[in-house]
């Protein structure tokens, strides 16, 4: 008898939720057991309700797929958490991998890729569509220098407005923290050390404008 795989899925668009439960159920050894709206009832139903693996987004409200991902795997180590998300930029790709996501695909995928994504995450053995593939590959061989994704920049513009990264957090819909964690990659990716730095190397490159 095949062995059902019981799944969380946490998304905040309701439509995105129902299209996927509607799609899983239709594989025999899928189960949706719950969905989640947002980071904090994803970490909650993890935890009481103990799922194979966690099917998540990124970019939610309350908490991110990040913090979400973060806190599932030091309660659960044995969990395993797929990432579904319309973000490919390594600032995206690359904290939800370090912070314990076993796969990573885009929402554009094939539906059999995220079959076999979920069948392989449930295995323990990871996959990543091929774009995030190569991303994590290109990061493996050597710094390189990057672009700032459109996330980013969102943040940039804002902190030079003077925004707090409070004030950030409160206009992106995302955690302090993860303020904190784009404000870290992107110093990084300007070769800076703090806010007016960044904002002086974003003005000079023209990634940002005076006025914008």
């Amino acid at each position: 008898m095949m062995k059902s795989i019981r799944l969380l899925i946490a998304d905040d668009h309701p439509v995105v939720r129902s299209g996927l439960r509607d799609m899983l159920s239709s594989q025999p050894d899928f189960e949706v057991v719950a969905e989640a709206k947002n980071g904090v009832e994803a970490v909650t139903l993890a935890s009481r309700l103990q799922p194979d693996v966690v099917l998540t987004d990124l970019a939610m409200p309350q908490m991110d797929g990040v913090t979400a991902i973060a806190q599932i795997k030091a309660q659960h180590q044995d969990m395993q958490i797929l990432v579904l998300t319309s973000y490919d930029s390594d600032s995206d790709v690359l904290p939800a991998v370090e912070a314990g996501a076993i796969g990573y695909l885009l929402k554009d995928a094939p539906r059999e890729e995220l079959y076999a994504a979920i069948r392989a995450a449930a295995d323990g053995k990871a996959l990543f569509t091929s774009t995030v593939a190569t991303r994590l590959m290109e990061r493996m061989r050597g710094p390189t220098e990057e672009a700032l994704s459109s996330r980013e920049i969102d943040v940039l513009k804002l902190v030079a407005r003077g925004a707090s990264n409070k004030e950030i957090a409160g206009k992106l819909y995302v955690t302090e923290a993860t303020v904190k964690s784009h404000l870290i990659h992107i110093y990084g990716k300007l070769n800076v050390a703090d806010r007016t730095a960044a904002v002086t190397k974003a003005l000079e490159r023209g990634i940002l404008r005076l006025g914008s």
